[in-house]
């Protein structure tokens, strides 16, 4: 077991701007650390860097203490699973687990005390002697696990190895991987697209874009303090609502514009933010779960049109639209039908029994407690001023 170190790691392919970009990463002894981020992000390239499956155009990639830049994957002590399941279909699953350990030349009751011990962890150990076709795709998945789980690695390295799976299954597996992570207590780097394994898998998640690492951190902080518009937009589901408003100052206060609306900030805004000085834009990013129903005296509310709802059982996803203040609310529920061009800003959370239809208008809060604000211009998050 080990610590992983990218030290402003770079790959180049060719011409063109670098697919990861001085990546410098940390992962502790045991840790769980989950790669995130859209396709061609560059995960999957710092992840085969790892590897040894692609060459590091500069910067220093280390394991342990040993500095493994030139170091070929068969001695880089670290095992990989893999989006596809390479098993070997003409093998047993006790054979495909063990095949690694035969090939390194261990001693057959060795290999086989050990492709037990893995099996158990996996709860596979009734199907050692079926072959892959008679398993079902968890079951080979988890036959891939334990290939990597006997070569006792100093890392696991996970590529994406959950999205062949359908949905129920996803999350079972989620939950299973986790488990042997935490039960075997060897450093994993876990790649994947999906926001909600990153969230519900890793100790750490890094979030990346365009190759350069956004921000590092526990789940929990990277959902209640993006440092810029990416991972807020990114980060959750659904996504944080990031609405372009305008500011204007006024006596110990701030105001912002939504379209013909406003909503009023509490006046220690004015001294505990960083916000741009009055007239200048900033992205507002209000989570789904703050924005709530209220009637139209409550403070900081926006008149709002229903244009769509997703039921989802446990919640109900409710698209807004901002409308003007000053038209009679009956005339949008008649054309509710009819204007089907007017696209939601916002997108509210709530409870499965909320009788909501589309075309109703509704006065939303928004609480600016909750609330996040971002540099129209840079992305950056305008963060409380240090004290």
């Amino acid at each position: 077991m080990a610590e992983i170190d990218f030290d402003g790691v770079t790959k180049i392919f060719g011409v063109g701007p670098p697919a990861v970009d001085h990546l410098s990463l940390h992962v502790d002894d045991g840790e769980f650390m989950v790669l995130v981020g859209p396709s061609g992000c560059g995960k999957t390239t710092a992840l085969r860097m790892l590897a040894g499956l692609e060459e590091i155009t500069s910067g220093t990639l280390k394991i342990g203490n040993a500095v493994v830049n030139n170091v070929l994957p068969k001695d880089r002590d670290v095992a990989m699973v893999f989006q596809n399941y390479a098993l070997y279909p003409h093998m047993s699953v006790a054979e495909n687990i063990g095949f690694a350990l035969k090939i390194r030349g261990d001693s057959k009751s060795e290999i086989k005390r050990k492709v037990a011990e893995a099996a158990s962890i996996l709860h596979l150990s009734e199907y050692l002697e079926r072959r892959p076709k008679a398993l079902s795709g968890g079951q080979r998945q988890r036959v891939a696990m334990g290939r990597a789980i006997v070569r006792s690695p100093q890392a696991f390295l996970m590529d994406e190895p959950l999205s062949n799976l359908d949905a129920k299954l996803r999350v079972e597996m989620r939950l299973e991987i986790a488990r042997i992570q935490r039960l075997l207590g060897v450093a994993t780097v876990y790649v994947t697209h999906d926001q909600v394994e990153a969230m519900t898998m890793g100790d750490r998640v890094a979030v990346l874009r365009d190759g350069q690492l956004q921000q590092v951190d526990t789940p929990q902080d990277l959902y209640d303090h993006p440092v810029n518009e990416f991972v807020a937009g990114f980060m959750g589901s659904p996504p944080m609502n990031l609405v372009r408003c305008r500011v204007r100052a006024g006596n110990d206060r701030i105001e912002v514009d939504f379209g013909d609306q406003t909503i009023e900030l509490p006046w220690h805004y004015t001294s505990s933010h960083e916000l741009p000085a009055s007239g200048l834009d900033v992205v507002v990013g209000i989570r789904p779960e703050d924005v709530i129903i209220t009637d139209a005296s409550s403070p900081n509310t926006i008149q709002t049109r229903v244009e769509r709802r997703e039921a989802l059982g446990a919640e109900i996803l409710v698209h807004l639209s901002h409308v003007d203040p000053n038209t009679d609310p009956s005339a949008y529920a008649e054309n509710a039908r009819a204007d089907i061009s007017r696209k939601a800003s916002l997108v509210a959370k709530m409870g499965p029994r909320v009788k909501i239809t589309v075309g109703d208008v509704l006065s939303v809060q928004l609480s600016p407690e909750h609330a996040h604000f971002f540099d129209a211009a840079t992305g950056v998050t305008l963060r409380k001023r240090s004290r």
